[in-house]
């Protein structure tokens, strides 16, 4: 399959180029680092397809994922695109127990979106930050009062959810 024709067909909507990409990413078809290979020189729209992608296949199959797709995703967090922002947060949700010894750095990332303005950058945040807190490193009460403290500053009673539902546990 070529990535590059599949990003430029008029004839599909992204989330069917999501789908497809995807799917290929899952049965082996296209490799994570040649999809990280066009999407780093892409633009952001093409980039957060590529990302959704990803988020679609992890979701399904986050044993798929390796060191480089985690890096990529840990390196969009703080993109200028929102769309770019909030599939990366929720790849990093998706594989965080995967690399629990390397999430120091999209932590901080994570972090900084949950003071975003876009709310589905704040849920995807959310998101990924209560995946991590499950984990055994990060179950602690520094982390949880962090989330605590996000949550009473939280406005959308959606995110607050979020965040609740791993708080009162």
């Amino acid at each position: 399959m070529d990535l590059d024709v599949l990003l430029k067909r008029k004839d599909l909507k992204p989330k069917e180029k999501t789908e497809v990409m995807a799917d290929a990413i899952i049965s082996g078809e296209l490799a994570i680092v040649d999809i990280i290979k066009v999407a780093s020189t892409a633009k952001d729209p093409a980039k957060a397809t590529c990302m959704e992608a990803f988020e679609y296949a992890t979701n399904k199959k986050p044993e798929i994922a390796n060191m480089e797709l985690f890096m990529f995703a840990q390196n969009n967090i703080g993109a200028k695109a929102p769309r770019l922002k909030w599939e990366s947060a929720k790849v990093i949700g998706n594989i965080a127990h995967l690399y629990s010894e390397n999430l120091e750095e999209a932590i901080a990332g994570l972090l900084e979106n949950t003071r975003e303005e876009g709310t589905v950058v704040r849920w995807s945040a959310a998101y990924a930050l209560t995946k991590i807190f499950h984990l055994s490193k990060y179950s602690n009460d520094d982390f949880r009062r962090t989330l605590q403290d996000i949550c009473e500053s939280e406005e959308k009673n959606s995110i607050k959810k979020i965040y609740l539902k791993v708080l009162q546990n």
